[in-house]
């Protein structure tokens, strides 16, 4: 691209404007005085004694200056500093000339430098700030008066300050960054140099941006805005994994502030580290065994590439186990195993006769633990808890350009939502293979097809562009697990189908009834929904319509 001599002037002059500043700034730059306020004050007292151990002079406020005292180091109040007391209950304590002064004074401009001097302001080379825990007392339940309180106002002023002035202000805004400060002040003897601080800089507006983020988005669920105008996302560092979907792509694992059971929360108790399609799988797995209420049965879902290959559900777990493997053993290969119920030695027992690449769970019992740490590659993931279903939440898809973002599909149909449009009315046991049948295609990949039996999949159709391929390939699914199994008769004889959306035309629906389906359950709303209620009735067929549609993509 060709560039015109003046304007490649102008832009020659403003990158010269922007490097003059960083060439001024020291490289190494010696931490003299340091503030420190913090709401976490884990290691707070080694690393205060740390820094005194440097030559450098604390400043603190409220119940940081409190605990550094009771230490017995020397600290000096902010309103020491600012000659001004705190006021407001605390809401104004640093929002004050001689601390933004001497956070955000270029040391090495003139005019900055005479004001400082004019107005009696010294240079703060090294902040601690770590926020009000907005986000726990959120997740605490707490009401909206102690909320509002837990916005920090002081704080991201300070950090963000700090942050823009890093040529000779440091920032820490993480315990867990506390021993790499210390290490840096070992080597560089009570100094810390340019490219760290850039970088702690780097994170503290990172910190600040989940932060606003966190109370933009209560603010929005306040306020029962769905999509408001900006729509602020944020996490935490979990991991940095190996690599994404592929080993071209790079990949992390960010935490939410979401308060919810998953792999998110679960701890990896042996095990090599999760991949990026691991944690994709696992996720999809709990979440699938989640919706089966784990005081009323035991639940077990198999997921490969986030599809499931198997789902059971029955009195024990393994039980459940064996009839969702008998659904697709070969894809089960290599898979995730989801348990809604804590794994017991019995269960443990069989998932190990195969390959099985990670178990996810609520917990495992002393014994379960044990025979599982016989594979020392298979890893297990125990979460705590199972997550709630129904609980609203959002999910997000990145596009060119943008993001779309939608709520959680939390939908759980009830008996009473049920539309029979058959002549057939469905039997008992129909009706509640039709409703686990549903369920498990709630988290299959569109087009989805499922068929059921007994509180078990028999066979799966998942992810096709048309629905009468999703149709034949969750049939001859079932027929390979019959031959699997040597039975005399198919698994699909006399058993239901599902569909997460409508049939669109009857023949998808007679490939279902050719393969021995007596009942089927889809959501409706097709201009053909008459044809297709007609072809049941001719085939002796019960149909239910949810009216709720489950594509996932």
């Amino acid at each position: 691209m060709r560039v015109s001599a003046s304007h490649s002037g102008i832009v020659r002059t403003r990158l010269m404007i922007v490097t003059s500043k960083y060439i001024k700034a020291p490289d190494i730059h010696r931490v003299q005085r340091a503030l420190i306020s913090v709401s976490d004050k884990e290691n707070l007292v080694d690393f205060a004694t740390r820094l005194v151990r440097h030559g450098v002079m604390l400043i603190s406020t409220g119940g940081t200056a409190k605990a550094i005292t009771q230490a017995g180091l020397p600290v000096s109040d902010v309103s020491q500093i600012t000659n001004f007391p705190e006021i407001m209950n605390g809401r104004v304590k640093t929002l004050h000339p001689a601390i933004h002064g001497a956070l955000l004074g270029v040391r090495d401009d003139p005019d900055h430098a005479a004001a400082m001097q004019k107005h009696g302001i010294t240079g703060i080379d090294l902040v601690i700030v770590n926020l009000y825990p907005f986000e726990e007392i959120c997740l605490s339940g707490a009401n909206v008066d102690t909320i509002i309180e837990n916005i920090d106002i002081g704080g991201p002023a300070m950090v963000r300050a700090a942050a823009k002035n890093h040529a000779y202000t440091a920032i820490v805004t993480d315990p867990a960054d506390y021993e790499q400060v210390l290490a840096e002040l070992d080597t560089h003897d009570g100094s810390l140099s340019f490219a760290f601080r850039r970088q702690l800089a780097a994170r503290a507006y990172a910190r600040t941006a989940a932060y606003d983020t966190a109370i933009s988005n209560w603010f929005a669920d306040t306020l029962g805005d769905r999509t408001p105008i900006w729509r602020a996302i944020a996490g935490k560092r979990h991991s940095v994994l190996r690599y994404g979907e592929n080993p071209h792509q790079n990949a992390g694992f960010y935490r939410t502030g979401e308060n919810r059971y998953g792999v998110a929360t679960a701890k990896l108790v042996q095990g090599k580290q999760l991949s990026y399609n691991n944690i994709n799988d696992a996720d999809a797995a709990f979440e699938l065994v989640a919706e089966f209420n784990p005081e009323k049965t035991a639940a077990v879902a198999i997921i490969k590439h986030a599809n499931p290959c198997g789902v059971a559900k029955s009195s024990s777990l393994k039980e459940a186990y064996i009839q969702a493997l008998t659904c697709d053993p070969i894809s089960a290969f290599g898979g995730i195993v989801a348990l809604n119920r804590i794994l017991d030695a019995e269960v443990a027992e069989e998932i190990v006769k195969i390959f099985t690449e990670a178990i996810i769970a609520p917990d495992a019992t002393p014994k379960a633990r044990e025979i599982i740490a016989e594979k020392k590659n298979l890893r297990l993931l125990l979460t705590g808890g199972v997550p709630d279903p129904h609980t609203v939440g959002f999910r997000m898809h990145s596009v060119a350009g943008g993001m779309l973002v939608q709520s959680r599909d939390n939908s759980v149909f009830e008996e009473a939502d049920l539309k029979v449009v058959t002549k057939r009315q469905p039997t008992a046991q129909e009706l509640a293979n039709m409703q686990f049948a549903f369920c498990v295609a709630k988290h299959v990949k569109s087009n989805a097809i499922v068929y059921a039996k007994n509180g078990a999949t028999i066979g799966i159709g998942a992810g096709q562009m048309s629905r009468l391929d999703s149709a034949r390939i969750a049939a001859q699914k079932a027929r390979d697990a019959t031959d699997a199994a040597r039975l005399a008769q198919p698994l699909t004889k006399d058993c239901v189908v599902a569909s997460d959306a409508f049939f669109p035309f009857a023949d998808s629906f007679l490939s279902a009834i050719e393969a021995g389906a007596t009942a089927v359950i889809q959501p409706g709303g097709s201009i053909r929904d008459e044809e297709v209620i007609a072809a049941a009735d001719e085939n002796n067929v019960a149909m239910i319509l949810t009216g709720m549609r489950h594509f996932k993509h």
